[in-house]
């Protein structure tokens, strides 16, 4: 028998389904403390938790422990890189709070158009207001979806039955999938100029943070009212602070830097707080449960393993080739000429790779969506890119064109306007290095994006190479390599520069105008 801690508040299911398979014994025990029920409990096999931290001292107190399985989608209250070193296995449950996150969100929204809090305080105290809580109707207003992942398609499936306009921001799902949620693509400001409410279903990550900021906000129809149930960070509380009254908006929050008692840095721009709620509803809980459940019962006895999110590279595959997967992939979705429109991805893995196709095909997705874990498995990123209306194609490879141990990735885009648009990149590892060998037609770069680069493709003509060299110089940043190749039949060049330090938006935004590029990126390695 395994012995099974489930050392959190999680619903029961989980305790039956390991009772009835027979090969486990189940502990469970919120109330006891996490070290204290190990110190207990030192023969356990498997711990079940949700926010409870699982830190090097307790995976350490636990010498037979082989899974630790986190009844959720966040796993950072876990130390899995000494659960790597220990030979433990981590496994989330993402997608089980999906729904519960899109209902919170028009709850909140229906709760603040019909004013419900405050007109129910000023009943409870015997007074009868109902002129001072005159609200809205949600029915014929545009709702404004930042982030399409399983959760901001889920809240625009929700808001059919209300009769709302849909506009949606995502950088790569595919238009015609967006259409049949409803939704009209269109580019962030827009978004916010025409949106009555907007909610935002965003990872917080570099591109993301302070997201919503002053350049957007600037455009908030008045009385717009924003919600907030991804992450605390996209959202610049400064800005948000400084438009809120010249505005009339309304702010609608749900997620902290902390989740944790005391005061929270936006309760004096906050018109509706709760306590990160979006997961906690008795379904959300009972479905975690099962998936925790399920998932241990399956890799005991068909060893899945889809849902670890700490395991190894696979024998023989040198990981660098994972990371290369992913950053020519960023580099294809940069590249595009119809950025967040990709239509079509093929890919083809040379020589030794080849057998480790399906795995490397896992960075490629995440790569693209933000919302992706890379965790997850082969079979689950397809059917993630068939949900965004993205086709997938492993071509068969040619021995005969001695890519050895090489990576070529297309993205093929289209708006639905015109015909596909095609960007390819292809890249190796030589000596552990990751080396970008082409972009499209420029070919031989033996370039190595370490630290940071920068990218810009436009029509040759004399002195852009200077322009670029003299926009950086006077924001005293210095370059320390560069490939300018130059192609006679698109009569294109490319710069690529390794400069000393990033270089700041305003910067790329500055050179890219005045060169017209047709590309301008940077890769922060």
């Amino acid at each position: 028998m395994k012995k099974v801690l489930i050392a959190t508040k999680l619903d029961g299911v989980a305790a039956e389904l390991l009772n009835a398979n027979g090969n486990y014994e189940v502990i469970s025990d919120p109330s006891t403390d996490l070290a204290d029920l190990c110190a207990i409990h030192p023969d356990a096999y498997a711990v079940i938790v949700r926010s409870e931290p699982v830190t090097a001292e307790i995976i350490d107190s636990l010498p037979r422990l082989k899974v630790v399985i986190r009844a959720g989608a966040g796993y950072n209250t876990i130390d899995c890189k000494h659960a790597r070193k220990r030979g433990v296995d981590v496994m989330n449950t993402p997608g089980a709070n999906a729904n519960a996150v899109a209902e919170e969100v028009l709850a909140m929204v229906l709760a603040d158009m019909r004013k419900i809090i405050p007109a129910d305080a000023s009943c409870r105290n015997g007074k009868w207001e109902k002129s001072k809580f005159m609200g809205r109707e949600l029915a014929g207003k545009t709702v404004g979806i930042v982030g399409l992942g399983n959760i901001g398609q889920m809240v625009a499936r929700r808001l059919t039955g209300f009769e709302v306009r849909l506009l949606g921001c995502d950088p790569v799902i595919a238009g015609e999938h967006a259409a049949k949620l409803g939704i009209d693509l269109v580019l962030m400001p827009e978004l916010f100029a025409q949106s009555d409410v907007i909610t935002f279903h965003v990872p917080q990550n570099d591109q993301t943070q302070n997201m919503v900021c002053s350049d957007l906000l600037q455009h908030c129809k008045d009385g717009a009212i924003l919600v907030n149930c991804a992450r605390s960070g996209i959202v610049n509380e400064s800005d948000l602070r400084a438009f809120k009254a010249k505005k009339n908006l309304r702010f609608l929050n749900d997620v902290y830097e902390k989740d944790a008692p005391g005061p929270k840095s936006v309760a004096d721009i906050s018109d509706i707080m709760l306590p990160h709620l979006g997961a906690s509803t008795l379904e959300a809980n009972i479905q975690a449960a099962r998936r925790a459940a399920d998932e241990l019962i399956e890799f005991d006895e068909k060893g899945i393993t889809s849902f670890i999110v700490n395991r190894d590279i696979p024998e023989g595959l040198d990981e660098s080739f994972c990371e290369l997967a992913n950053l020519l992939s960023r580099m294809c979705l940069k590249l595009s000429p119809l950025q967040g429109k990709p239509r079509r991805i093929e890919t083809s893995f040379y020589g030794q790779l080849q057998p480790y196709a399906k795995w490397l095909m896992v960075p490629v997705v995440a790569a693209l969506y933000e919302d992706f874990d890379r965790s997850l498995s082969y079979a689950e990123a397809l059917h993630y890119l068939k949900e965004m209306g993205i086709e997938y194609v492993d071509r068969e490879t040619d021995p005969a064109k001695g890519y050895e141990s090489s990576i070529t990735i297309d993205l093929l885009s289209s708006d639905g306007n015109r015909a596909m648009q095609k960007v390819s990149v292809r890249g190796t590892v030589a000596e552990s290095r990751l080396m970008v060998t082409r972009i499209d037609e420029f070919d031989n770069l033996f370039f190595e994006p370490h630290g940071h680069s920068v990218y810009f493709m436009y029509q040759d003509r004399p002195g852009i190479l200077g322009a670029i060299g003299v926009a950086l110089a006077a924001s005293g940043i210095n370059i320390e390599d560069v490939r300018n190749p130059h192609d006679a039949r698109t009569d294109r060049s490319l710069a690529i520069m390794k400069v000393n330090r990033r270089v700041p938006d305003e910067v790329m935004q500055e050179i890219s105008g005045q060169i017209e590029s047709l590309a301008a990126f940077r890769i922060e390695l």
